[in-house]
C-alpha cells in the first residue's frame, strides 16, 4: 500500500472513530429525561439485551412491579425489601434518575390493607394510620436516593368521577391529599407526582385540574402530573391529547409521560385498567410471525406524531418513560388477552431501535 492510500485509510478510520465517539444516545437528544420501566429480571442481570439498552440509552428508571404494595408490603407487619433495594442499587450504579412507583394504588394493593376488625372494611382512622406508616416506611428508607414518587395512581374514572376504591369509600378524595402530605413528610426533597391513564379524555382532564388546584390551595407539594400514554392505533385523537397536555402545562405543575407504549393490535380495552381481562381469541392475535410492512409504517408514523406533539411543549415536560424496553418485555403481550404477540415499544424483540426513533436521532445529530 502506498503512502497516499495509507493516509486515506488513516483519515477514514479517524473519521469513523470520531463519529462513533460523538454518536448521540437517546437520552442526549431531548431536554427532558428518558426513562424505562425495568423489571426484576433486568435489574438482576437475567436480561442482558434489555440491560444493555437501558444502560446505553436511558438516564431514568422506574420500578415496574417491585414497589407496588402487594410486593413490597405483603403483610401488615412485613416489608419485603430485596427487589426494591436491588432496583435502587441498579439505578445508583448506572447514575440514573430513580423513580418510585407507586405508593397508593387500589390495584395490586395487599389485601390486608382494606380489612379492619371482624373482616369489615377498615375505618377512617385505621386507614389514615396504615397509609402514613406505609408511605413513611418506604419513602424514608430511600430518602435522598429516589428522585420522585408516583404517590397516588389511577384515582379518577374516564368520566371524571373519583374511582370507587376502598381508599375513596373510607376517606373520600381526602386520601389523595393525605398521601401527598405523608410522602412530603418522609422526604421533603423528593418530587411528588400523580399518575393516570386516558388523561386525554375531557372528564379526566378537568378532574385532575381540580385536584391540582386543591393541592395548591392546601399548600401541598405536587411537582408533576403523569400522563401514562398507553395508546393504540385508533386512539387518542391527537387534538384531545394536546388539549390535555396544554391544560396541564398551564396549571402550575410539570408534565410527564410515564408509561408510554402503543398497542399495534386491535383495541380490546381502551386504557390500562389491569383488572380488565378477556379470553384468548386467535383473531385478535394476527401478527405472531411479524408485523406487515404497511402496518409497521403506520405505527411508526403515529409514534413519530406523538413525539412531535410532546416536543412542542418540551419546556413543561420533565420526563418520558417507556413502559418496558423491548417488545418482548411489554405487559401488552398478556393484557387484556394473555398470549398476544405485541409490538408496542421503541425497541424490537432483537433490541433494534424502531425506525421512527432512528429518524429522530438522525435529525437530532444534525443539529
Amino acid at each position: 500500500m502506498n503512502k497516499r492510500n495509507i493516509l486515506a485509510t488513516t483519515v477514514a478510520m479517524l473519521a469513523m472513530t470520531s463519529c462513533a465517539q460523538h454518536e448521540k444516545v437517546l437520552h442526549e437528544c431531548f431536554p427532558f429525561t428518558i426513562g424505562a420501566a425495568i423489571n426484576v429480571t433486568m435489574q438482576s442481570g437475567g436480561d442482558s439485551l434489555s440491560d444493555s439498552i437501558v444502560r446505553k440509552h436511558y438516564n431514568s428508571i422506574v420500578a415496574e412491579d417491585c414497589m407496588k404494595c402487594e410486593n413490597i408490603h405483603p403483610e401488615k407487619d412485613k416489608f419485603f425489601w430485596d427487589e426494591a433495594d436491588a432496583f435502587v442499587a441498579y439505578g445508583e450504579t448506572n447514575n440514573m434518575e430513580i423513580i418510585g412507583h407507586c405508593l397508593i394504588w387500589h390495584s395490586q394493593c395487599a389485601p390486608w390493607f382494606a380489612v379492619g376488625e371482624n373482616d369489615s372494611l377498615v375505618t377512617a382512622d385505621e386507614l389514615r394510620e396504615r397509609m402514613r406508616e406505609h408511605i413513611h416506611t418506604i419513602v424514608s428508607r430511600y430518602k435522598g436516593r429516589i428522585k420522585g414518587w408516583d404517590v397516588v395512581n389511577e384515582m379518577v374514572e374516564d368520566d371524571g368521577s373519583f374511582r370507587n376504591s376502598f381508599f375513596y369509600q373510607v376517606l373520600g378524595e381526602e386520601y389523595i391529599y393525605l398521601a401527598l402530605q405523608y410522602a412530603h413528610e418522609a422526604d421533603p426533597d423528593a418530587m411528588l407526582f400523580l399518575n393516570d391513564y386516558n388523561m386525554f379524555k375531557e372528564g379526566k382532564r378537568k378532574a385532575y385540574l381540580n385536584i391540582i388546584k386543591e393541592a395548591q390551595r392546601r399548600g401541598l407539594r405536587l411537582d408533576a402530573i403523569g400522563m401514562q400514554c398507553h395508546y393504540g392505533m385508533d386512539f387518542p385523537e391527537w387534538q384531545d391529547f394536546e388539549a390535555s397536555l396544554k391544560a396541564f402545562s398551564e396549571s402550575g405543575v410539570k408534565v410527564m409521560f410515564t408509561e408510554v407504549d402503543m398497542n399495534i393490535l386491535s383495541t380490546i380495552v381502551q386504557g390500562a385498567n389491569v383488572s380488565d381481562k378477556t379470553e384468548y381469541d386467535e383473531k385478535m392475535n394476527p401478527y405472531v410471525d411479524g408485523v406487515p410492512a404497511d402496518v409497521d409504517q403506520m405505527w411508526n408514523t403515529r409514534m413519530a406524531t406523538f413525539f412531535s406533539i410532546v416536543e412542542k411543549y418540551s419546556g413543561s415536560v420533565i420526563r418520558m418513560t417507556s413502559w418496558g424496553v423491548t417488545d418482548k418485555d411489554s405487559w401488552l403481550n398478556n393484557w387484556p388477552m394473555k398470549g398476544r404477540t405485541n409490538y408496542p415499544l421503541w425497541f424490537d424483540r432483537k433490541g433494534k431501535m424502531k425506525p421512527f426513533l432512528v429518524k429522530i436521532m438522525e435529525e437530532k445529530q444534525k443539529k
